[in-house]
């Protein structure tokens, strides 16, 4: 008997060789990043936030030039004269030497990272007054949040890209905890507003979802999840940055009836553009690592399984598979093999490390056919995986 999709229901406990292929095939066949819980998954590449940095620096202090900039090792370098120390033991009049991304002209934050080691980030009076007050990084992260979300437009780009880093770089739960602090109204404007930046897209759709999601009231929660559903519906080019993080969203507001909702919109089907399937299949990583509560992990691996028969998904789908121990769809990971396959040696190597890691007796034999019927295709896989050859057993 199994479950309605995903891991077999009721079926022996995998043995120590199983469970050792799972690893195998989870280190060594995954064909993307999987995102990490630690941040989201639909930033992109996110620096660390300022107050990170100040919070991380021996010493803090603002000052000004004290000369021009001179290039050593490919580093450009410029002095400063110390004006306040903010915290730590350098003196006001101090000159340190500081590591610059191009010419300081007026006020610098300075920051030294290791002992006579600093960097110069050069800010005015409104981005001093921003970092000085930031909540400090020991602080819960919900309240940070809270505070910093007043600023994710900021006026000040540079205040805004802040902002963002905090959240970007935020754990989902503290995201869900800072709810409160997010305005619907404004998130459903950003995510419809044509200009706004891709990766903050995501962001925005994916904070959407959060408010609509712990809205008791019901009202915030119709206008939200109207809002993300327009933002998938949206007609746009096969590059759009961000959409995982709507899709994410409308999961994390609606649940079931979110994932229906991106069924009608054709994202399961064959032919739909490998950018928008791409952007699912993240969509469902971050749902079966974070949305448990909200979409069973059955329906999550089932939606995964669906994404089998997309080319530009298909090794990826059946990595996730085998990571999400989800062995209903063995049959159709098999047959892979022979279709997609064919011409894809990424497909080949993915279909090898699922059917090297599945306990099911069903998987065995589908291995021992394609190893029958092809030796040297079948060895090139697994080598490609670096996965050593399976015993019968």
């Amino acid at each position: 008997m199994t479950t309605t999709a995903g891991r077999t229901a009721r079926r022996p406990r995998p043995s120590g060789a199983a469970r050792a292929w799972a690893a195998f095939v989870i280190g060594a066949c995954v064909t993307v990043a999987v995102e990490s819980a630690g941040a989201c998954p639909f930033c992109g590449v996110v620096s660390p936030s300022l107050s990170e940095r100040r919070d991380a620096a021996l010493t803090v202090a603002i000052g000004e030039p004290a000369g021009p900039g001179d290039r050593a090792d490919g580093v450009l370098w410029q002095p400063f004269h110390v004006r306040q120390s903010l915290r730590g033991p350098v003196g006001t009049g101090a000159v340190v030497r500081a590591r610059v991304t191009g010419p300081v002209e007026g006020t610098a934050l300075l920051l030294e990272t290791a002992p006579a080691r600093w960097e110069a980030l050069e800010a005015d009076e409104t981005l001093l007054a921003h970092v000085a007050r930031a909540p400090p990084t020991s602080d819960p992260p919900a309240g940070r949040l809270a505070w910093f979300a007043a600023r994710l437009e900021h006026p000040d780009r540079r205040i805004a890209e802040d902002a963002f880093a905090e959240f970007g770089r935020a754990p989902f739960a503290a995201v869900r905890a800072a709810a409160g602090a997010l305005d619907a109204a404004q998130l459903r404007a950003w995510i419809a507003e044509p200009g706004i930046d891709e990766r903050r897209r995501g962001l925005y759709g994916l904070a959407l979802g959060v408010v609509a999601a712990g809205d008791a009231t019901g009202v915030d929660h119709a206008a939200c999840s109207a809002a993300l559903r327009a933002a998938v519906a949206a007609p746009a080019d096969d590059f759009r940055a961000g959409f995982d993080g709507i899709l994410a969203g409308l999961l994390v507001a609606d649940g079931p009836s979110g994932l229906s909702a991106i069924e009608d919109r054709g994202l399961f089907a064959p032919h739909a553009r490998a950018g928008d399937v791409r952007h699912l299949l993240a969509a469902l990583r971050f749902a079966w690592q974070e949305l448990a509560d909200t979409l069973p992990r059955e329906a999550t691996a089932a939606a995964t399984a669906r994404l089998l028969a997309h080319p530009a998904v298909a090794a990826d789908a059946t990595v996730d598979l085998a990571r999400y121990e989800a062995w209903q769809p063995v049959g159709e990971v098999a047959a892979l093999w022979g279709t997609l396959g064919r011409d894809d040696p990424l497909v080949r190597r993915a279909v090898a490390g699922y059917l090297s890691a599945c306990p099911l007796a069903e998987a065995r034999a589908a291995a021992a056919r394609i190893a029958a019927a092809d030796p040297a295709a079948w060895q090139a896989a697994l080598q490609s995986a670096a996965l050593p050859a399976r015993n019968a057993d």
